[in-house]
């Protein structure tokens, strides 16, 4: 559970921002995502390796210019 603590005279949407971000960043929503399919461990190593290739090539190409 996310606990936001507002301060005296603080604005309601200042305090609604925070709750947002914070819950962003507790990836709930993804994990909800992933659990409603269940996917094959190999998938879901193929997809990171495939990712990690992506990332590999942008960093590659970024340092040859």
């Amino acid at each position: 559970m996310l606990i936001i603590p507002v301060k005296d005279g603080e604005n309601i949407d200042r305090a609604l921002k925070r709750y947002k971000r914070k819950f962003d960043r507790t990836k709930t929503m993804k994990n909800l995502r992933n659990r409603k399919q269940f996917n094959k461990p190999s998938v879901t190593k193929r997809a990171q390796n495939i990712k990690a290739q992506y990332i590999q090539r942008l960093r590659t190409a970024e340092e040859q210019g």
